[in-house]
């Protein structure tokens, strides 16, 4: 009898187990997701896609768009000041390269004039629950794919 009941307490602890394994390889597969590692994404086309990055300051707001169209890109920098209400930009272009999931931004013309120390970018593309992210390795920045913001919000 007493052999009986640790099978079952072996088995009832067995099976414990299998559903704690479970959920922990839940909450890894979410980790790692989130940070963009263990991710094939060769495979995912940002041809076209627009991806955009929006900061809040005390003084003003920043709005930065990365605009990918085959191998040229155009980064542009909007700047919202909230004393005055005024509004400016800046206009890059430049190439992209794109080697599995790290993408390369240089952009070295700014409102068709070249400009001496290009904007580099070094991002790496991410997803997180079906949207499109562009993360840059050096300040951790997200920038977040419209198109896919945009379905995500309809959903909700």
């Amino acid at each position: 009898m007493r052999k009986f009941l640790i099978g079952i307490l072996f088995l009832g602890a067995t099976f414990g187990l299998k559903a704690q394994y479970g959920s922990l390889y839940e909450i890894l597969r979410r980790l790692e997701e989130r940070k963009g590692v263990n991710q094939n994404l060769e495979s995912v086309n940002i041809d076209n896609k627009k991806f955009v990055f929006i900061k809040d300051e005390a003084d003003h707001t920043e709005r930065d768009f990365i605009v990918i169209k085959g191998k040229t890109a155009t980064y542009v920098e909007v700047f919202d000041d909230k004393a005055t209400g005024e509004s400016s930009s800046n206009i890059f272009t430049g190439d992209i390269i794109r080697k599995k999931n790290i993408v390369s931004l240089r952009a070295d013309m700014l409102e068709n004039k070249k400009v001496p120390i290009p904007v580099a970018k070094t991002l790496l593309l991410t997803k997180q629950d079906d949207i499109l992210y562009l993360i840059d390795v050096n300040t951790k920045a997200r920038w977040i794919d419209e198109a896919s913001f945009s379905k995500a919000k309809a959903k909700k």
